[in-house]
């Protein structure tokens, strides 16, 4: 993870990757041909995000002995940033700013049933915190530390199922196959209650390794950080299903109107 050699790091490759990123998304947002322009929220959202999940792999990475860093890392990493991205629109942006070819190319893999599969509430909250159970309550979180490889495709797992759980539960990107407001609402509050029993668990059970203290700070920045973001999202999907319980009693108003003679 850290390279005393002179070459490139993992926190610096994440840095370089991340800031390309923020230029694709620039230039895809800030272009002339972009019409109507693109809301300037979701480009402070997506630069938010980005520095977030830059600044919590550069703690998970410079502070990997410390359980309360790591858990600081885990609600930067796997929530926080996911949740400001989801916000940010890429896929909205991408299909607004490709060609007619790729983005038809796009558009049929979102409409796909491996990506159905993925996205839908369901396998997005098992991949989530079933891999957070894993990860500290089955025995996989001393192993990080020792090997380098693992810490990089656990921390990418944290981020994309984040990312995924976030888009399924209140996502504002185009979605063909979104599920009911119900089954998304039962899922959130399945993972609410999920991640807390979770941070309880750490509180009492550390991973191996790590000392009483430490679990006792990490679980409570785990489950108050937690309990924010997915107040977040609760807000988010409850906005949505407002607005669209509005349409609907707008058009039940325009049904119902009587026709002028």
């Amino acid at each position: 993870m850290h390279n005393h050699s002179g070459g490139i790091s993992l926190a610096d490759f994440v840095s370089l990757f991340l800031l390309t990123t923020i230029a694709f998304y620039l230039a895809a947002a800030l272009r002339p041909s972009t019409r109507p322009r693109w809301p300037r929220h979701r480009i402070i959202f997506w630069i938010t995000g980005c520095l977030v999940a830059a600044l919590s792999v550069q703690v998970a990475i410079a502070n990997h002995d410390d359980f309360a860093s790591h858990a600081i890392a885990h609600v930067g990493l796997g929530m926080l940033a996911p949740l400001l991205l989801m916000l940010s629109a890429p896929v909205t942006l991408a299909l607004r700013s490709l060609s007619p070819i790729p983005a038809r190319r796009l558009a049929r893999m979102l409409r796909s049933r491996p990506v159905r599969f993925v996205t839908h509430p369901v396998t997005a909250a098992i991949l989530y915190i079933g891999g957070l159970w894993l990860l500290y309550a089955g025995g996989l979180y001393p192993r990080i530390h020792e090997n380098g490889f693992l810490f990089a495709v656990v921390h990418v797992h944290v981020f994309a199922s984040g990312y995924l759980f976030s888009a399924a539960i209140a996502g504002v990107d185009p979605n063909p196959h979104r599920a009911r407001f119900l089954t998304r609402a039962i899922v959130l509050c399945a993972v609410m209650a999920g991640h807390s029993i979770l941070s309880k668990h750490v509180f009492g059970n550390p991973p191996a390794g790590v000392p009483d203290a430490a679990a006792e700070v990490g679980s409570m920045v785990m489950y108050y950080g937690g309990d924010v973001v997915s107040v977040a999202l609760v807000v988010l999907l409850c906005a949505e299903w407002y607005r669209q319980a509005g349409h609907a009693r707008n058009h039940a108003r325009l049904v119902r109107r009587p026709s002028p003679i």
